[in-house]
């Protein structure tokens, strides 16, 4: 496996790409806030910090959200291929919250449980501007649950479309793609009026069909069609006060399980909509007021229509009707979030102390005509989470600093028939010590508390075939992360030649989680059928004898607490730009133990390593670079015994991308991914992913001053 990774950095010297050229800032030099909710450069962050910004998005021109994190240290995506959805692993850790998704500061707690991952969230990477995340728990104030990071997504919006100095302006991109990567269309608006106001709307289109594997077979139900719109309006009445507010609703289209054949087929209709209405006061002349303010809502139903029955015939005998029978998922989260950053000196130090609040509350509604697995897979409920925190990040002179933070948090679950509450201070400290200019130095201990949720709480019924029985769990006991982290900043300007930058970060962590939630067996059995599509109930009326012949005691399951896991690993993210060129790498390693048993940790991805090297031409209107990844394999000695099926082999790409800017409205831009039309998988996928695909972009825009 270690081939694939080693020749993977030998191509990344070889292989040039072009994109889109502009002598931007180097992207760690961004500004990001996810680490303590205060604006500074992501190098400068004590923490494992990455963005990826709007230039680096629109490389690949990206059909799905996991083509944009591909390059981030620590971070993978688990996806269905007929399914538009995502799901985000950050170090080993996901599903149920673990890893906090934020778009435009809602948060994403969509889920619904089967054979994938165990929590979504749907969005069009055309309509994302930046993404900014921040590896392991150092940022929980941005909310309960993250014991594994947090992604915040921030929607396009008028800076987006134009320039500082321009007033009105339109923009049109159509992307056309091969092997089932389809076409876009994406039109946006924009105008800064007078100073006080601008809005911003972006409507688009994207269809996509069925692709073909490396090995030229064709993958069935992978195509989808979306249609998706986003206005945006920001309001400052008076100096230093800002009123914001985001519309955007995005429909799905797309049919399921014809590839993977892991059950029967549905045509799936979604639609989700996220709606935030923000305030913001800052003045040069009240350092003890930064005050932010957000509310927001979110609103996501999947309808399944039931079109054909799996092989065992399951849906069938229990009565389901091609065309009729349906499951309707329904959730809304509704939250808000309020904090101010105040600073001040004492004495030689100087304090930036944020204190605040945040509070969510999810509703699930699900409505089974098929045969009642997906009301038992997902239960309805609901879930309230509250916190409280306060930090302050102190300096003293320019080669010390301190962070040290307490949060609170509170969660209720209730049903029907249960319920289960608690809470739990989780305290956090950073010291920082730079000893030469251009080198910091940081380590960590933080903590983080992530409450069950409704389906790992309430999950009750019976699998389909191979057949055995779900027990719900109301005393399951909320996971405690333990977090302990150091890492190195490096930042140097003209080390080569002058006017060249160099940025680095790297990180150490292990991270031990006790009372980790995971499916696994119950003390108890119960009689189920071993014939496909026989129900379950018949085994209880049949005569002993007839029983022994046609059904079978099986162990019960249900989320039950382990004593504790443990996960460590090292993070690399580099970056080298020259003026006429550029070189970036990124690798991630990671472990993941089961501290009971000895056995590793299914959720763990496979260690990583990624380049990318680049050269602009052209006055920057041209610029020719190359990607290359390669994963290494899993092995079986990595996973519990009973999930050995999920080893996969190591793999390496090379991806082209090209663009060329005639003038300030034009822009043509090309790319081929998976360039040697390799076939692979990627970890806790169940199909095999696309071919060597090829797209075309072309964006004209309009502006005026």
């Amino acid at each position: 496996m270690r081939k694939y990774a080693c020749g993977a950095l030998f191509l990344s010297a070889s292989f040039l790409a072009i994109t889109v050229a502009t002598a931007e800032e180097i992207k760690l030099d961004t500004i990001s806030v996810s680490a303590t909710r205060v604006e500074q450069k992501a190098i400068d962050q004590l923490a494992g910090v990455s963005i990826v910004n709007r230039d680096e998005i629109e490389r690949f021109n990206p059909s799905r959200i996991s083509d944009v994190l591909r390059e981030i240290p620590g971070v993978w995506s688990q996806e269905n291929a007929n399914d538009p959805a995502q799901s985000i692993n950050i170090r080993g850790l996901q599903d149920f919250g673990r890893v906090a998704v934020l778009v435009d500061g809602a948060r994403q707690n969509y889920g619904v449980s089967g054979h994938n991952a165990n929590g979504q969230f749907y969005l069009d990477p055309e309509l994302v501007s930046r993404v900014d995340v921040t590896r392991g728990p150092v940022s929980s104030i941005y909310g309960s649950g993250a014991i594994g990071g947090v992604v915040l997504f921030q929607t396009r919006g008028v800076d987006d479309l134009l320039k500082p100095d321009e007033k009105v302006g339109a923009e049109q991109r159509l992307v056309l793609g091969t092997n089932g990567a389809g076409f876009l269309s994406s039109s946006a608006v924009g105008a800064r009026i007078g100073g006080v106001a601008d809005v911003y709307g972006q409507f688009l289109t994207r269809q996509t069909y069925n692709y073909k594997d490396g090995a030229g077979t064709v993958i069935n139900d992978t195509g989808s069609e979306v249609a998706s719109g986003l206005f945006k309006v920001n309001i400052r009445p008076a100096e230093g006060h800002e009123i914001s507010a985001t519309a955007l609703r995005q429909n799905y289209g797309f049919s399921n399980s014809g590839s993977s054949n892991q059950g029967a087929r549905f045509d799936n209709v979604l639609n989700t909509g996220a709606y935030t209405l923000g305030y913001r006061f800052r003045s040069p002349e009240t350092p003890l007021v930064d005050l932010n303010m957000k509310v927001y809502a979110n609103d996501t139903t999947m309808s399944q229509r039931y079109m054909a029955n799996s092989p065992s015939g399951t849906y069938g005998v229990l009565g389901a009707v091609p065309g009729l029978s349906r499951i309707i998922y329904d959730q809304k989260t509704t939250g808000f979030d309020i904090f101010n950053t105040s600073k001040f000196q004492t004495g030689a130090l100087s304090h930036t102390l944020t204190y605040g609040g945040d509070g969510v509350w999810d509703k699930v509604h699900t409505w089974d005509t098929a045969g009642g697995y997906g009301s038992a897979f997902t239960p309805g409920g609901e879930r309230t989470l509250f916190g409280v925190y306060v930090q302050d990040e102190i300096r003293y002179s320019s080669w010390l600093r301190v962070v040290g933070g307490v949060r609170y948090d509170h969660y209720e679950l209730s049903s029907p028939t249960t319920g289960s509450d608690g809470g739990r201070a989780s305290p956090k400290f950073t010291i920082g010590v730079t000893p030469v200019t251009g080198l910091e130095l940081y380590a960590t201990y933080a903590e983080a508390y992530r409450a069950p949720t409704i389906t790992e709480t309430l999950i009750e019924g019976y699998h389909p075939f191979p057949a055995f029985r779900m027990l719900p769990n109301p005393n399951l006991r909320p996971e405690v992360a333990h977090n302990l982290e150091a890492g190195v900043n490096l930042k140097y300007n003209d080390v080569l030649k002058a006017g060249d930058t160099f940025r680095a970060k790297a990180t150490v962590f292990r991270n031990e989680i006790d009372d980790y939630i995971g499916f696994t067996n119950a003390d108890t059995s119960t009689l189920v059928a071993f014939i496909p599509g026989m129900p379950n109930s018949v085994c209880s009326r049949l005569p002993p004898a007839q029983a022994r012949r046609m059904c079978a005691l099986m162990p019960d399951q249900q989320y039950q607490n382990f004593a504790k896991v443990r996960l460590t690993g090292a993070e690399l993210e580099a970056a080298y730009d020259w003026g006429w060129g550029f070189t970036t790498i990124a690798g991630t390693y990671v472990r993941g133990k089961d501290q009971e048993t000895g056995y590793g940790l299914a959720s763990v991805p496979p260690n990583r390593i990624s380049g990318t090297l680049g050269f602009r031409f052209l006055d920057n209107r041209l610029t020719v670079g190359g990607r290359v990844t390669g994963v290494f394999g899993k092995s079986r000695r990595n996973l519990p015994p009973d999930q050995v099926d999920l080893a996969t082999p190591g793999y390496g790409l090379v991806d082209l991308f090209a663009s060329y800017s005639f003038n300030d409205w034009v822009r043509a831009d090309v790319s081929v991914q998976n360039l040697f039309d390799k076939r692979y998988t990627q970890y806790l996928n169940y199909t095999s992913s696309a071919g060597m695909q090829a797209k075309a972009g072309l964006t004209i825009r309009f502006a005026s001053h």
